[in-house]
């Protein structure tokens, strides 16, 4: 597997489970496959569970790690070609992601959405200038628009705790102070549908519809009480508007109706449905502290997974070495 963007990348997904529950079984089993080699992680946004959790899983395989924070300690980088550089940028990203590939054997690249030009965002511009220049296997650990990881884990996390074979997972928009990017409802139901033996749901204000490629054969409701009514599993995210219904309103906060945070009449809707979140999360506007407290809340599992889906996907591409 030389890059990982998406949930093709990882071949059967049948077989791609399986494996996390064998390395979630034993964390070390493969560290042979990364003895001498580096793994590089490149951060141009904050982290705390996707850090931690890529190092710890390059740690379970024996591998060094590098971590570099792009905007605290190194040059700042120009990623657009033509620009004339006399402002306050001293490096291209076209000589840096060279010279990053001569340290390492694998490069994972953290780039968020600009949310002012959906084309640049949605052409994912930043990592793909790394899967191109750095000659090196590229891994994402969240773009502008997918964050396959997370979704990863959250599939193992739903494997684990569900108590029916087929199991109603909805994927509801919740309100939020700062406009937030696609990628983790993106991912979420890009890999709901590829899982096949999952009945996926997606409820959101009206005008605020994901890319019909990642919404795939999801029902789309509108209603939340209704798309809640017997769900599983309750999967909560906000996202800014994606700009597919009206372009110009990409990026920006069109709705910020309060009624759609997730609180304990809203859960009483569902099958004892489980809560779910990627974190971090803000309080009593997502989630109320009450149901993000609640025995029924997988946000802990489910970070915790992360590891998992992680060391599943370096084990596939330092095995392709």
């Amino acid at each position: 597997m030389k890059s990982f963007i998406n949930v093709q990348d990882l071949g059967p997904l049948d077989k791609a489970m399986a494996e996390a529950f064998e390395i979630k079984n034993d964390r070390y089993k493969y560290q042979h496959l990364g003895k001498n080699k580096t793994l590089m992680m490149i951060f141009f946004n904050n982290s705390l569970r996707t850090r931690l959790s890529t190092q710890k899983a390059a740690m379970n395989l024996g591998m060094n790690v590098i971590v570099l924070d792009v905007n605290a300690g190194a040059w700042k980088l120009e990623t657009e070609r033509g620009v004339i550089m006399d402002g306050d940028k001293s490096e291209h990203l076209l000589e840096a992601i060279p010279v990053m590939g001569c340290y390492c054997d694998l490069i994972g690249v953290r780039s968020f959405a600009g949310l002012t030009d959906r084309e640049y965002d949605y052409a994912e511009t930043v990592l793909h200038q790394f899967i191109k220049y750095s000659g090196k296997p590229v891994f994402a650990m969240e773009t502008a628009t997918v964050h396959p990881l997370q979704a990863f884990a959250d599939l193992i996390t739903i494997e684990e705790h569900k108590t029916v074979e087929r199991p109603k997972v909805v994927l509801t928009w919740a309100p939020h102070c700062r406009a937030l990017p696609q990628a983790v409802p993106n991912s979420f139901a890009e890999w709901m549908n590829a899982a096949e033996d999952v009945d996926l749901v997606i409820t959101h204000p009206k005008g605020y519809e994901l890319d019909p490629k990642f919404v795939g054969n999801a029902c789309v409701e509108y209603d939340q009480k209704k798309a809640f009514e017997g769900a599983d599993f309750i999967y909560a995210k906000n996202w800014s508007n994606p700009g597919v219904t009206n372009p110009a309103d990409y990026g920006k906060i069109t709705c910020e109706d309060r009624s759609w945070t997730v609180d304990t009449e809203h859960m009483s809707w569902t099958n004892n449905g489980k809560f779910m979140h990627c974190l971090p999360v803000r309080r009593n506007l997502i989630v109320t502290d009450d149901v993000i407290e609640s025995k029924n809340s997988l946000v802990i599992p489910e970070a915790a997974n992360r590891e998992i889906s992680c060391s599943v996907v370096l084990k596939r591409m330092l095995e392709a070495l």
